[in-house]
């Protein structure tokens, strides 16, 4: 015969068990919800917003430290910035003739580099530059306009076309693969480069972007560029793009042209 005492704690015990199944044990934590995204009627997600990435990139998508500036009169405020880079393995996988010639483009930047002309940054230059951007949305294509220069491309979501001629914004086909948009750039005319610091592409560059939203106000991007005339392999960037939320955030204008007709046409005033 079973021990009353006995039969007690075994009572107890099993309603406990059965009252209090769902008690985390120790060390555990509740499991988070997914985190909110915007979307479309369509249940896509939805990027129209005004966006800037943070950091110093376009002075160089490669780890760099701070350094003085190319004019000496500018004091500090011509100095560049140290900054993490956005190059995942950190070193670009240049041909040795290429290194060579990002090398020079670096030495010459001051009179090479496409955004000291006020020239179509490209992509993915135009993503990352110190300018926000905005996103506009439809039910089907995508715009995206660029503070600087006015600059702008749209992301064709119907039937990919095909470079009509190569551009500086190249020719947007983008899909979806579930959450994420997926943009397949091409026709670019190979006069961009990637940072202040001479990182270039050719006519032959070939860029595919990712971009995902972590939630309401980050979007993860990616980019990956392959061109084998100037790269041993593909090689890929990813940064963190914030969305603009203070009171009245707008897209501002940013037409550079005024402010570099003596640095081009200069030597072709009449003395």
């Amino acid at each position: 015969m079973l021990d009353p005492r006995r039969a007690c704690c075994v009572l107890l015990s099993t309603a406990f068990v059965v009252l209090f199944p769902a008690l985390p044990g120790s060390g555990q934590t509740p499991a988070k919800a997914a985190p909110q995204i915007p979307r479309m009627p369509s249940g896509k997600p939805n990027f129209t917003g005004l966006w800037q990435v943070l950091g110093t990139p376009d002075w160089d998508i490669r780890d760099h430290s701070a350094q003085a500036g190319p004019f000496f009169q500018l004091g500090a405020t011509g100095a560049w910035p140290a900054g993490q880079g956005i190059v995942e393995g950190g070193e670009i996988p240049y041909t040795p003739a290429a290194a060579t010639q990002q090398k020079e483009n670096f030495k010459n930047r001051m009179k090479l580099d496409p955004e000291v002309k006020c020239y179509m940054p490209g992509i993915p230059r135009s993503n990352y530059m110190p300018f926000p951007f905005q996103i506009v949305q439809s039910q089907r294509d995508i715009a995206f306009a660029y503070e600087f220069a006015t600059a702008n491309r749209v992301v064709n979501m119907g039937k990919a076309k095909e470079a009509a001629v190569d551009t500086w914004m190249g020719t947007s086909n983008g899909h979806w693969e579930g959450d994420v948009l997926v943009v397949n750039v091409t026709g670019l005319n190979g006069n961009s480069w990637f940072d202040r610091s001479g990182n270039f592409q050719t006519d032959s560059t070939h860029v595919v972007e990712r971009f995902t939203l972590a939630d309401a106000d980050h979007i993860n991007y990616e980019a990956t560029i392959e061109d084998p005339a100037i790269y041993t392999r593909p090689w890929k960037i990813s940064t963190v793009i914030y969305r603009r939320k203070e009171k009245n955030a707008q897209l501002n204008e940013f037409k550079c042209v005024e402010y570099v007709e003596e640095l081009i046409y200069g030597d072709l005033k009449k003395k």
